[in-house]
């Protein structure tokens, strides 16, 4: 660190200016055209599959058994396309899209050489570092708003509302299944703060932005892959991503929130590892650009 980055680093710093870091800090990623590119992709998902499925059922059939999770059920309430649409990115565009941004956190201000300005400014690196991974956790759910808001009004359009069957068979109101459409969106969200916080290991790691997403985006299609192989059993409940779909759960009646709780546990288990590795990485680190 040097003398000036020593100096302003005893100066105490303002609730004010932080939340100005961080207003400052969303502003730059939400107006970046790659978030915006990434968020309208996002939006597409859900817009196909329900072109897709209004296709197939125009001439009275029901839709095919394969596909994501509820798609058989779309054609009588449109407020299924939420729930399959969560869990058709799920696995891959909703983690992509949060790789991407995490792993650019740090990465890509210094490869932009605006990383050493950011830390002579008094924030200091565990500040600057906790803004950072705040930003991706909002983006986290920025993201998956996205997917659940575009499915709902696709879902609208092209399908009937009304109340809903639960997996277990009990009838919820239209109401309560909104509600419970809004919780599954929070329980994607949540999912992904463990990738925010590899992301942002990853970005303390290189100077280069585009080999911290590269590297982070590399890791979660690996992590995806063990995940399905059988003789990797006992390994796979601590993979971040082998009770994503727990989300399924809040869909019956009682809700099951046995996979939910280790999920969320999971998730916080890796934001406080990887988190932790990346202050200690990000404090340590000589910053040259």
């Amino acid at each position: 660190m040097s003398r000036a980055e020593v100096v302003e680093s005893v100066r105490p710093v303002s609730r004010l200016w932080t939340f100005g870091l961080l207003r400052s800090e969303l502003t730059t990623t939400f107006r970046r055209w790659r978030t915006l590119a990434l968020l309208a992709v996002l939006a597409a998902v859900p817009v196909l599959v329900g072109i897709a499925v209004k296709m197939e059922t125009s001439d009275g059939s029901p839709p095919g058994g394969g596909g994501p999770a509820f798609i058989s059920q779309i054609t009588n309430n449109g407020l299924f396309l939420v729930f399959t649409a969560l869990a058709a990115t799920l696995p891959f565009f909703l983690p992509m899209a949060i790789g991407v941004v995490a792993g650019d956190a740090i990465a890509g201000e210094a490869n932009a050489g605006t990383l050493r300005y950011l830390l002579v400014a008094p924030a200091g690196r565990s500040r600057l570092l906790l803004t950072k991974y705040a930003t991706v956790v909002i983006f986290c759910l920025a993201a998956t708003l996205v997917v659940a808001v575009s499915a709902l009004t696709v879902g609208a359009l092209l399908f009937p509302l009304g109340d809903l069957t639960t997996i277990s068979g009990t009838q919820i109101s239209f109401a309560e299944g909104l509600g419970r459409a809004l919780l599954i969106a929070l329980a994607v969200a949540a999912s992904l703060i463990g990738v925010a916080a590899l992301g942002l290991f990853v970005s303390t790691l290189t100077g280069s932005g585009i080999a911290a997403m590269a590297t982070t985006v590399g890791l979660l299609i690996t992590v995806q892959i063990l995940d399905q192989i059988p003789q990797l059993h006992a390994l796979q409940p601590y993979f971040f991503s082998h009770y994503w779909l727990s989300f399924a759960d809040l869909m019956r009646e009682p809700v099951y929130w046995d996979d939910l709780t280790k999920n969320l546990g999971l998730q916080a288990l890796y934001a406080v590892v990887f988190g932790s590795a990346a202050w200690a990485r990000f404090t340590t680190k000589d910053i040259t650009a």
